[in-house]
């Protein structure tokens, strides 16, 4: 069996009385790109912030590289090596684009390193650099995208979340995001992607789950559910306009 980095098993989560999550399970192999796709209000964003410490599951078990990670800090599970580009992006807007590239370099192992790693974020993102000492609320929203994920890769995590990457953004950004997860990827990065682009999700995933009312009703290879009667018939909208 391929070495599973992320493993979720039988996760619930409550906001107050309403029931978001039921027993989850979900695994990311190491080196994959794995999709989570659903429609709005499935519990997607929850199972993330569950995964990254933002929320406290009621029960379940979060296993990352082999050690339990539920209930632990957000910073502690950044310092492990995952992080988590939220919808919506998070930036500090009257930061700097260097200053905010610069916090996402907390871990201590990787301050000794910001040089080399402000170098790999600014490869992966030329614009950045030239955009270096602009406010970041200043940007477009791809260029604001692009500052997310690079903050999110100073910390050289092992495993990337990404929240809806391309809402919001032009199809030819969107081509660009997907394009970049692949590069990622192809550097040894494992990604669990959120997005509503139902076609491109499944189309670079290896694995998929699908997330209903805070269940998982379906998983396989992305591109046999691209082809599911079931996934075609629920998201023939977002399919239909991706082509």
């Amino acid at each position: 069996m391929a070495n599973r980095l992320l493993e979720v098993r039988d996760l619930n989560v409550s906001y107050g009385d309403a029931h978001v999550l039921w027993d989850v399970c979900l695994h990311v192999e190491e080196g994959a790109i794995v999709s989570l796709v659903g429609a709005n209000g499935a519990g997607k964003s929850t199972l993330l912030k569950a995964i990254s410490g933002l929320v406290r599951p009621q029960a379940g078990e979060i296993v990352f590289r082999g050690r339990s990670i539920r209930g632990a800090a957000p910073q502690e599970i950044v310092s492990i090596g995952i992080s988590h580009v939220p919808e919506g992006r998070g930036l500090f807007t009257q930061m700097t684009v260097l200053e905010n590239l610069e916090l996402g370099a907390y871990p201590a192992g990787v301050r000794a390193r910001m040089r080399e790693s402000l170098e790999y974020a600014f490869g992966l993102f030329p614009r950045l650099r030239e955009r270096s000492r602009q406010k970041a609320g200043s940007l477009s929203g791809g260029e604001q995208q692009m500052l997310a994920i690079g903050r999110a890769v100073m910390a050289r995590p092992a495993l990337l979340i990404l929240d809806e990457p391309s809402l919001g953004l032009s199809p030819m950004v969107v081509k660009a995001m997907f394009e970049l997860m692949r590069t990622l990827n192809g550097q040894g990065v494992t990604i669990l992607l959120v997005e509503q682009n139902i076609h491109q999700a499944l189309q670079v995933a290896r694995h998929a789950f699908v997330l209903q009312t805070g269940r998982v009703v379906m998983q396989g290879p992305g591109r046999e559910l691209l082809d599911d009667p079931m996934i075609r018939k629920a998201y023939v909208g977002s399919l239909a306009a991706a082509h």
